[in-house]
């Protein structure tokens, strides 16, 4: 099946020709139309895009390329960092270190630690075997080798960090073998077979963190539950969603109303509404895409307005396996409808079958377009405002060391995964990403530990762990947000206390210094232990760092407190410090 996918995708030099040709005589095949504004990115990718796109915990993008290896599938990726304001489309490219094997069309993940995961290749060497890439050391290390061919296979993160792969051989699973890579303690482990088969199947993540397939080649649906370490049986799909011809079908999506949104081959498309627990949840059809077209792996992305962004080509007939035609649509769930848009081109159409483009949301709220055998990327910039009910708020950011910091607060997993593209890799963006502003600066923060791999978390509680990244000024204020699928939270103040005020960073400590009550309402109780007598001067800041009280203490050797009032203090997060001629000490307080 997919063999026909690759040779198809020979004949995209020519296509390019064909196209340049158009262009060239300014021959449009239709009329300009946009919901929103594709931009080329300013400068060109050292190598061919070659598949998968994914968004690091620090705000860089890596994509797999054609290079290396000297199999035509490559081992290379390219690296895009925005610019100082933030921006991919001024961004600038750079190389990480290759893999191992040569791989196209295989499992991908990141990690809660920020690592990235792949497993298998349909083509090249790496069909059996995975790799983690660590992007602070610059490495690729092997794993053990489960001992099955994964190929094409689908990947899933479960609640607790590990991967549930999927198996497209194995000599007593066959193509239903699943097994659950642990990160934790760098093993595969066995896991419950599925009921159908999943080769060509795009999983999709539900609220409580089971994972919905359609069996190959079939209309049964069935779910992974993470409690339970099994696949349950699902309802009934009431319209066939793979083609006749070579069984693709295209991604799934969670919408913001909580339905599973799944694009079919053949243009017929479906809802699946979630029954909150392990029985059946219901399938209802959902309309057509127009004009004849399907997604036989094709790419799709939710946009931070709700809407969802999605190429699509006509689908296989007994004729054609894959159609060199590619046209975008915008997908409404709210009217039940689709509205086509211009291609990257700038036209109706992409002379290139659907199955080689990719899409990757960013913390900007723009979707990162890539093409295969192309080194020319895009930006599809949205309409309109982002969705209210899938926006991060942030309750409290936190210092745990110099460059270290936690941030508290809800929806840092976002509605859905972001972005989907059936079977052949995992894309998804449903992470924290911390976003550091000043004035016009943008920096990104390398993000790790979140406390949750689910969607759709509602008012649960969030964080996230990030570490500062260079060029920050200590004692300065900055503003923070944090975004999840490219939907970004308010800004809020973020003050980087000083580690070093002309005192060695070593002697400033909180051991010694504490507040009751925390939150304080119109006072609070400072008590510290000083070794002798001696004067010390309290000041309390906000996150500007600006003073708001400042008092002298008089202490005597041992234990001392000393009232704090807070009448006439705003509410709000401050920082008590306490300093001698010797050492300083800090801590946080808030006042409600």
């Amino acid at each position: 099946m997919t063999l026909n996918k690759y040779l198809t995708g020979t004949s995209l030099y020519i296509n390019y020709f064909i196209l340049l040709f158009i262009l060239i005589l300014g021959i449009a095949p239709g009329k300009l139309r946009s919901q929103g504004t594709w931009v080329p990115l300013t400068n060109l990718a050292p190598d061919l895009n070659e598949g998968v796109m994914l968004l690091l915990t620090d705000g860089t993008v890596i994509v797999k390329t054609m290079s290396g290896g000297g199999d035509s599938f490559g081992n290379v990726w390219n690296k895009l960092t925005p610019d100082s304001t933030g921006s991919y489309v001024n961004g600038t490219w750079s190389y990480i270190s290759p893999m191992n094997d040569t791989r196209l069309y295989f499992s991908s993940q990141v990690l809660q630690d920020g690592r990235v995961y792949v497993a298998g290749g349909e083509y090249g060497t790496g069909g059996a075997t995975s790799e983690i890439y660590d992007p602070v050391a610059d490495t690729w290390t092997e794993l053990p080798v489960s001992g099955d061919t994964l190929l094409d296979a689908n990947s899933e993160m479960l609640p607790d960090g590990r991967i549930l792969q999927a198996v497209v051989r194995s000599t007593f699973m066959g193509l239903r073998g699943n097994i659950i890579y642990d990160c934790h303690s760098n093993i595969y482990i066995p896991a419950d077979t599925s009921l159908g088969s999943h080769d060509e199947s795009a999983w999709l993540k539900l609220p409580d963190n089971s994972i919905l397939f359609v069996d190959l080649g079939s209309t049964s649906s069935e779910r992974y539950i993470p409690a339970l370490g099994k696949w349950v049986g699902d309802g009934t799909v009431p319209i066939a969603l793979y083609d006749s011809y070579i069984d693709e079908m295209g991604g799934a999506l969670l919408l913001p109303d909580g339905r599973g949104f799944f694009l079919g081959s053949t243009g017929h498309t479906a809802y699946y509404t979630p029954s909150g627990d392990s029985s059946p949840g219901t399938w209802t059809a959902g309309p057509d895409i127009p004009l004849g077209f399907g997604t036989a792996d094709a790419a799709t992305s939710m946009m931070p307005n709700g809407k969802i962004l999605i190429a699509g080509s006509q689908f296989p007939d007994a004729s054609v396996a894959f159609h060199d035609t590619t046209s975008f649509f915008e997908f409404d769930y709210l009217s039940n409808s689709f509205t086509m848009i211009s291609a990257p081109n700038g036209y109706d159409t992409l002379v290139a079958p659907c199955y080689t483009t990719n899409m990757l949301n960013l913390p900007d709220g723009s979707i990162l377009f890539g093409l295969q055998s192309s080194s020319q990327y895009s930006v599809y910039m949205p309409s309109g405002s982002q969705i209210v009910s899938g926006k991060p708020t942030i309750n409290s950011v936190k210092q745990n060391a110099c460059d270290s910091f936690t941030v508290t607060g809800t929806l840092f997993n976002g509605i859905s995964e972001g972005s989907s593209y059936g079977d052949d890799w995992q894309m998804a963006t449903n992470y924290p990403i911390v976003r550091i502003m000043d004035g016009a600066k943008v920096y990104y923060a390398k993000t790790f530990n979140w406390n949750s791999t689910g969607v759709q978390r509602g008012s649960l509680p969030d964080s996230v762990r990030f570490v500062l990244p260079a060029g920050l000024t200590e004692g300065a204020t900055y503003y923070i947000s944090v975004a999840a699928n490219g939907i970004r939270s308010d800004s809020v103040p973020f003050y980087n206390a000083s580690c070093i005020t002309g005192i060695a960073p070593e002697k400033t400590t909180t051991k010694n210094i504490h507040v009751y009550p925390d939150p304080a309402d119109e006072s609070t109780i400072l008590t510290f232990n000083s070794k002798s007598d001696g004067a010390y001067i309290m000041k309390l800041t906000d996150l500007f760092g600006r003073i708001v009280k400042e008092e002298n203490i008089a202490a005597t050797a041992g234990e001392n407190s000393h009232l704090i009032k807070l009448e006439d203090v705003s509410k709000g997060i401050y920082i008590v410090s306490l300093q001698n001629s010797n050492s300083v000490s800090k801590i946080k307080i808030v006042v409600k």
